[in-house]
Parts: structure tokens; sequence; C-alpha cells
């Protein structure tokens, strides 16, 4: 079949997708014929970058690979961190229901801080944000504490550029283990560092935003993750200063970490690939329920480029719902998006057919 897909751009009001990548497609029985065929680079440039669209020329070097050397440091702090969680499981019956309300609160805020701040903002420029938008996102971001905005973005640029490789930070072909969580575990392959050095990441460091969080990240961190949700419940409906601190904190703060994590894990080895059959990254709608809206993975890592990194609007997928919001009120506008059109061609094309049972 002989397939090109063309891209329609356009700035529109807030309440309509920002741009959209189009083609035509027609049938003859069961034979579909894509038109167009998209081009990446070109997509990539309309909206100023293209770190991260995968590398295909991209090769592993031969022989051994480097021993794996041990973050201490990290080990232990995260070994503390995920025994001060299970302790805080033992004191939900005992939380005020203010408390717990509370938790979900910092919960949703500090999730939406990497979903739609780091992630599909910063990351993949998939939508444009004001200033008091992008603000508010950077304070969610270090509520998260997931490492400061331009350290994630250039992390996960190279993810998706050098997907499932060595040149990945959480490479999925190393296990299940490595991806959630041991590659914060050991030191970085030097692969890892190379590729992420020849990013460019231009766009990053000219937001002044971004760049006040990274000089100011430590104590941020200090006051919006661990101080401000202990302090609230505390102060506000006398809750007790041990509940305050290590479930609104603590085990908030350990499931937003593991929630992002099965994305790099689970959702690249549990679940179907509609969209394209030779890539690892799957459909897991339960991810998505935990990383509000991120689970959708093959279809992200097809088109990393969409703002709501799923064909399926709302459904499953809280971020994409807060940022149409935003472009409802007026402070976010221009989300890219692919039509149903490509996405159907792609599914036909590449994908696994799983679309097909719905």
């Amino acid at each position: 079949i002989h397939c090109y897909l063309f891209k329609e751009f356009s700035s529109t009001s807030s309440t309509t997708a920002g741009s959209t990548v189009t083609s035509r497609v027609t049938s003859n029985g069961k034979a579909v014929t894509e038109k167009d065929l998209l081009n990446h680079e070109d997509l990539a440039r309309e909206r100023g970058m293209m770190d991260d669209i995968f590398d295909e020329t991209y090769r592993e070097k031969e022989g051994p690979k480097p021993p794996l050397r041990y973050v201490w440091r990290n080990i232990i702090l995260m070994s503390l961190l995920h025994l001060g969680a299970l302790f805080a499981l033992t004191l939900i019956p005992s939380a005020k229901i203010q408390t717990l309300a509370w938790a979900l609160l910092c919960f949703v805020v500090s999730a939406l801080g990497i979903t739609a701040g780091s992630h599909r903002l910063w990351s993949h420029r998939s939508y444009k944000a004001t200033l008091p938008l992008r603000i508010f996102l950077t304070i969610a971001n270090s509520m998260a504490f997931q490492n400061d905005i331009y350290e994630w973005v250039r992390d996960h640029r190279v993810h998706h550029k050098f997907s499932e490789t060595d040149a990945d930070p959480h490479n999925a072909m190393r296990g299940f283990f490595f991806s959630h969580i041991g590659w914060l575990l050991v030191r970085k392959h030097p692969d890892v560092i190379e590729k992420g050095q020849k990013l460019d990441l231009s766009d990053i460091k000219a937001d002044k935003v971004v760049m006040f969080q990274r000089r100011y990240y430590k104590p941020s961190v200090v006051l919006l993750c661990f101080t401000l949700p202990s302090v609230v419940p505390w102060y506000f409906w006398d809750e007790s200063i041990l509940i305050s601190f290590f479930i609104p904190a603590i085990l908030r703060y350990t499931v937003g970490l593991n929630c992002t994590w099965l994305v790099n894990s689970a959702a690249h080895m549990f679940g179907n690939r509609p969209y394209d059959q030779n890539i690892n990254p799957r459909e897991n709608p339960l991810v998505s329920l935990g990383a509000i809206g991120e689970g959708f993975h093959n279809y992200h890592h097809t088109f990393p480029y969409d703002y709501s990194t799923s064909e399926f609007g709302w459904r499953f997928n809280l971020t994409t719902a807060f940022i149409d919001l935003m472009c409802l009120l007026g402070l976010a506008s221009d989300r890219k998006k692919v039509s149903k059109e490509v996405i159907l061609a792609r599914k036909l094309r590449t994908g696994d057919g799983s679309h097909k049972s719905g």
C-alpha cells in the first residue's frame, strides 16, 4: 500500500484542539489505503523539537555491559520511604476523613505536576500554557518530588528517543524491577549520560519558571512535598502530627512515585498493542487509573505529540480533562491532536488487531 500522511496545523479557540494531524483513508472491502505518510520530522519542527521521536539509527555498543554500580544512598532512602508508607497504612483507620481527603487532593495535584506538567507540556510540547498555569504546574511538580522539571524532561526525551535500549534510563528490557525502581538505585548506563548530553534542551533552558525551580528545587521539595501536606491537617483540623506526616506526606508521596513508575514498568510489559505491535509499550487501563491518564502507552509512543496521550478523551484520563479545562479558562492553548483517520490507518497498518474487539 502506498501511503503518506499530511498534517494540518491551525490555531483555534481554547475549546478545540489547536493542532491536528489528519489523513484521508479510503476503503475497498477489507482493503484500507492511507493517502498520506506521517513525516515525524516535519511535525516535530512545528513543535520546535524532535528529540522525543525514536532514533532508529542508534545501535547498542558491542561487548560486555558495564558493571552495576549501586547508589547506596538511594537504596537506603527508598527502603526507609517504603517502610514509612507501610506504617502509614496502619494509621489510616485512625485518620480523620478530612485528612484522607487532603491526602487525595495532594496526590492529584502532585500527579498533575508530572502528567500535565513535566510530561505533556515540557517534555513533549503537546500544548501551550500561560505563565500562571506554568507556575501552578511547577509548584505541583515540586510537591511530586520526582526530580526537577529540567532533569525529568531530559530523561524522558532520552527514554522516547532511545526506548528499550541501553540509552533508555529505565530500559524495560532489563526487567520489571529495573524499569520500575531499580534504575534509580544504580548509576546510569554510560549511553544514557552520553545521549542525554546531546539533546537540545534550549526550550527548557529558556523557560524562566523551570530554571527558577531548578535553582531552588531542594527547598521547594521540603516545603511542598513534606511540610505543607503535613502542616495543613495538623493546623486546620487538629489532626495528630504523626498521622499528618505519614499519610498526606509519606504515604501520598510513595503512592505517587509507584503510580508513575508503573508507566515505565507495567505499561511496557502488560497489555495490548493496537497501534504498533513492533514496539513494547502497551495499553494498560489500570496504570491509567493510577497515573491519571498515562497508561495508554502504545498510543503515546506511537504518537508522542498528542496532548491527550490517548484517542479516548477523558476516559481514565483526568489529565486530559484538566488540560481541556485549562483551555476553557484561557490558561492553555494549541493542543496537538491526531485525527481519527490517522489513528485508524495506523491501527490497520502496524497494530496487533486488538482494536477490532474494542
